[in-house]
Order: C-alpha cells, then sequence, then structure tokens
C-alpha cells in the first residue's frame, strides 16, 4: 500500500487529540464570555441607574429595587438552576440561560415603565441562575488534568472577580457616550456570541438518568435564600435591627434548616449532602464568600468616593478600577494558576486574603483630596492581586472532586457564596 495514501494511525490519533484540545478551549472562551456578561451586570446597571430614574421617572423608593429584583432572583434560584443543569445538561442549560437572559437584556433596554424594567431585571436574574451554575460546572467537567484545571480556573476565576471592575469602565462608556439602555442591551451580542461558541466547541452529556426534581428541597432553599437575600437589600433603609429585617432573617435561616433536613429524606435531593460535607469545600466556599463581601463593599463605597467627593465622570471612575483588574488577572493568571498544581491551596489563599485584607486597610487612610497615584492606585493594585489569588484556587477546591452528577448543584453553591457576600458586603457599606 503506497504509504502516500493513508496517514499512520498514531498520526491520525494526534490529529484528533490536538483538534480535541482546541475545541476545549475555545469552549473555555465561550463559558467565559457568558460569566462576564453575569459578572459586568452586577454593577454595570448601577452606573446606569441614575439616568435610567430620570429617563422613565422612578420614584426614589422603587430605585433600589431595580438592583433588588436582579439580586433576589438570582440568589434565591441558583441552586434550583444548578441541579436544572444537571438535570437536563449543561450545555443545554448554559445555552437556554443565555438565550433568555439576552432577551431580557433586550426588554430592559426598551423599557418605557418603572414595572416594565423591574420585571426584566427579574427575568435576568432568573435565566443568570441558570447559566452561571452552568458554566463553572462545564469547567469542572471539561478540565480534569491539574495543570489544564489550574489554567481554566485561572481564567474563569480572573473573569469572575475582575468582570465587575470591567463592567463600571463599560457602563461609564455607554452612559457617557451612547444611552443607560445600551447598559441592558450590550448584553444580547455578547450573549448571541457565547451562545455560537457553546454550540460548537462545547461537548456535554447529561449525568442523571433520572429526571425527577426535589419539589420541596427547592421551594424551601429558594424561600430560605430569597429571604436572607432580601433581608440584607433592606438592611440600609431599614435598619439591622428592625422587625422586617430580622424577620426575613428569621425565616431564611429556619426555612435553611428545613431544607438540610428534608434533603436528607428524599431519594433524589436537590442539594446533597456529600456535596457540602468536604471540610475543604466548605473552606473555600467561605472564603469565597468573604472575599467577596470585601470586593463588593470597596465598589460600592470608593464608586462613591470617586464620584460624588472627587468629582469622577462616570467614565473615569471606571477606568480609576482598570488597576484591579490588571492585579487580578496577576493573581489568578499569573500566579495561582502556575501554583495550584505544586502546593496546597491554601498556601496560596491565605497569602491572597492577607494581601487584599493589607491593601483595604490601607485604603482607610483616604481623605477628601487624597491622591489616586499615591492612596487608591496602590490598594486596587494590590486588592486585585490577593483576589486573583484567593478566588481562583478557592473555586478549583469548591468543585474538585464532585461527582459528575452533581457538577452543576455544587457550582450552584460557589455562585450562592458570591451572592450572598456580596449582598452582605452591599448592606455593610451602604
Amino acid at each position: 500500500m503506497d504509504p502516500a495514501v493513508s496517514a499512520p494511525p498514531t498520526a491520525s490519533i494526534d490529529a484528533a487529540a490536538a483538534k480535541a484540545e482546541r475545541r476545549r478551549w475555545w469552549g473555555l472562551a465561550a463559558i467565559a464570555l457568558a460569566q462576564l456578561m453575569v459578572v459586568l451586570d452586577m454593577t454595570i446597571v448601577n452606573i446606569a441607574l441614575p439616568s435610567a430614574q430620570a429617563d422613565l421617572g422612578i420614584s426614589d423608593a422603587d430605585r433600589q429595587w431595580v438592583i433588588t429584583a436582579y439580586t433576589l432572583a438570582f440568589g434565591g434560584l441558583l441552586l434550583l438552576g444548578g441541579r436544572i443543569g444537571d438535570l437536563i445538561g449543561r450545555k443545554r442549560a448554559l445555552i437556554i440561560g443565555l438565550i433568555g437572559f439576552a432577551a431580557a437584556s433586550a426588554l430592559g433596554g426598551f423599557a418605557a415603565n418603572t414595572g416594565m424594567l423591574l420585571g426584566a431585571r427579574a427575568l435576568q436574574g432568573v435565566f443568570a441562575a441558570l447559566l452561571a451554575p452552568a458554566a463553572l460546572s462545564l469547567v469542572t467537567v471539561t478540565f480534569t488534568e491539574p495543570h489544564e484545571r489550574a489554567r481554566a480556573f485561572g481564567i474563569y476565576g480572573a473573569i469572575a472577580g475582575g468582570g465587575s471592575a470591567v463592567g463600571l469602565i463599560v457602563g461609564g462608556l455607554l452612559t457617557e457616550y451612547l444611552d443607560w439602555r445600551w447598559c441592558l442591551m450590550v448584553n444580547a451580542p455578547i450573549a448571541a456570541l457565547a451562545v455560537v461558541g457553546a454550540a460548537v466547541f462545547l461537548r456535554d452529556r447529561r449525568e442523571q438518568k433520572e429526571t425527577r426534581l426535589d419539589v420541596t428541597g427547592a421551594v424551601l432553599a429558594s424561600g430560605g435564600l430569597l429571604a436572607i437575600v432580601y433581608g440584607l437589600s433592606e438592611a440600609e433603609q431599614h435598619g439591622w435591627t428592625s422587625a422586617l429585617v430580622l424577620s426575613m432573617f428569621a425565616i431564611g435561616l429556619v426555612l435553611l434548616a428545613a431544607f438540610v433536613v428534608a434533603e436528607q429524606r428524599v431519594t433524589h435531593p436537590l442539594l446533597p449532602m456529600r456535596v457540602l460535607r468536604d471540610r475543604n469545600r466548605g473552606g473555600a466556599l467561605l472564603s469565597v464568600g468573604l472575599a467577596t463581601i470585601g470586593m463588593f463593599g470597596l465598589f460600592l463605597f470608593l464608586t462613591y468616593y470617586l464620584q460624588v467627593i472627587e468629582g469622577y465622570s462616570p467614565v473615569r471612575t471606571g477606568l480609576a478600577f482598570l488597576p484591579m483588574t490588571v492585579g487580578m488577572m496577576t493573581g489568578s493568571v499569573g500566579i495561582a494558576s502556575r501554583l495550584l498544581p505544586r502546593v496546597a491551596p491554601r498556601r496560596i489563599m491565605v497569602p491572597g486574603l492577607l494581601i487584599a485584607a493589607s491593601a483595604l486597610a490601607y485604603l482607610t487612610r483616604i481623605e477628601v483630596g487624597s491622591s489616586y497615584v499615591l492612596h487608591v492606585l496602590p490598594s486596587l493594585l494590590f486588592l486585585g492581586l490577593g483576589m486573583g489569588m484567593t478566588f481562583m484556587p478557592a473555586m478549583s477546591t469548591a468543585t474538585l472532586g464532585v461527582e459528575a452528577r452533581d457538577a452543576g448543584v455544587a457550582s450552584a453553591t460557589v455562585n450562592t457564596a458570591q451572592q450572598v457576600g456580596g449582598s452582605i458586603g452591599i448592606a455593610l457599606l451602604n
């Protein structure tokens, strides 16, 4: 047989392996786009809110609900969204979530009144709760080799942490040079690219043979998380010791306690307790929550300081946060992803948290008229560095060793820690 007619089997195998390798990394790009869209939306609307309020005549009482409607739906439905992804397939859940999120964003961009905008924001939260756990779980099951997993989570962690700062920049540019509505409609082209990338490059299979959904667990978990997130969102207006806030916390804790009890008695639980019993996973989730408290508290405080006290424009404010994104990329991709295959996660996370805490402590020294270069810039650089060194190994550890059938709901616990942590950070400093 002429050797030119057919390639050696080993060459064919190598070519197929190289093609599969490229597909996986292009798939990660699609996942990263999806995650970026969700994270952007957590801050981009804050920049657009004053313009939207003036345009639609939103009352001061309803203004906070533009943020709260999204937060409640997103935070309250994360565990349910994660389990749905395990049941119907993570790729399918991601694509459905992307399409729904884009449609809700377009609806908000064309909002003619307050009710239409609030409804669109709530719908965004619903679909974000479906796509965010699916995105993280796809990273978990796609990249299993330690070095590849570290690189993939380095990229994902940098986006999960630094995307909020990018949202401030994009929000400032769109609000100042176009219109506040583009802060919502910009999600449509991002989602379209992510959908195409996911459809072409991602591979997934359903791990769950059963199609039963734990309805009781879904009601208890969603109700408990909704109550706690709502209580946090109302703490600024009514006070931490008000009857409303305390009753929401009490209701939330009771429902979540009932959820834990119920999950141990059903055949197909929404959140299997085996996911939470791992001590390393619990520590990683706590680290994610605490880091997010500090980061979102900083966004709120520093945005107010730069715009109201120092008179920065929205665009200048967004650009002022850019060093934090640079630090985040360095800490996540440049440091943590290289060290994680070689050392224990805590040896990266503990120094990262200490660096971030030191940066926040240094930021307490700023006063009216403080130099951005001398006081704000160093704090943002080192805060980003510390957060990058924290988020990447924490997210990897929180999803490491999880059975494939539980990848979606395990990822949802990470997203929940972020969402609740962000709500606490905003409530503490509002």
